[in-house]
């Protein structure tokens, strides 16, 4: 999966377009290790929209989905509070 997501983001890259997302994170469960949590950050609503839209995050999610044990689950939450710490 991280090899999908890498090539995604260089052929992104180097088609200039901008990528989506500002920042990524993947978390991997302890409590089972084959469970992974990845968290996409953008600078809008609706920035995260048309990214979901775009055809090439389609075409990325359903090579996702494949290698998935279970359909992905996908939130849509607002920043209500960050600081650094």
């Amino acid at each position: 999966m991280r090899e999908l997501i890498r090539r995604y983001e260089e052929a992104a890259r180097a088609a200039g377009r901008k990528l989506g997302p500002t920042h990524r994170t993947l978390l991997r469960d302890r409590a089972n290790p084959n469970r992974y949590l990845a968290v996409f950050e953008f600078d809008s609503y609706e920035d995260a929209m048309a990214n979901s839209d775009a055809p090439e995050t389609t075409e990325l999610s359903g090579k996702l989905a494949a290698l998935s044990l279970r359909p992905p689950v996908f939130t849509d939450c607002d920043v209500a509070e960050s600081e650094a710490l």
